[in-house]
């Protein structure tokens, strides 16, 4: 998105209207008009940086040393439920062991059942 509004801007066309372009191809809320004002400023600025800046924001809940964790107690339950395991981990969310379960470790439920990627 920055660089479409670094080319615009050395095109001289103003932030309004490269709000409107952007939001004409890309959807309304990709965007808003505050944040293109911004970047054109940044870019009137300092106009060699394309770059998007660090973004402060949360920081992950899942780490290496929580997928471990996750992982250990599947290998001593194969039969397990999330449920179970919000109970053996109370400072992680139900999503969150979710994702790691599903996203990080590669499983399935199959049949009431969780499947670490093959069927039971």
């Amino acid at each position: 998105m920055r660089s479409i509004i670094r080319f615009l801007n050395a095109k001289d066309v103003k932030a309004a209207e490269i709000h409107r372009q952007i939001s004409e191809v890309y959807g309304e809320n990709i965007m808003n008009e505050g944040m293109v004002r911004k970047s054109v400023r940044a870019f009137k600025d300092d106009p060699t940086n394309a770059n998007d800046e660090e973004r402060s924001g949360r920081p992950s809940v899942v780490t290496e040393d929580s997928v471990q964790k996750v992982d250990g107690k599947i290998r001593e339950n194969r039969r397990f439920t999330i449920s179970s395991f919000s109970n053996e981990f109370p400072q992680v969310s139900i999503t969150v062991l979710y994702g790691i379960v599903t996203e990080h470790l590669n499983h399935r439920k199959w049949r009431s059942l969780w499947a670490g990627g093959r069927f039971l």
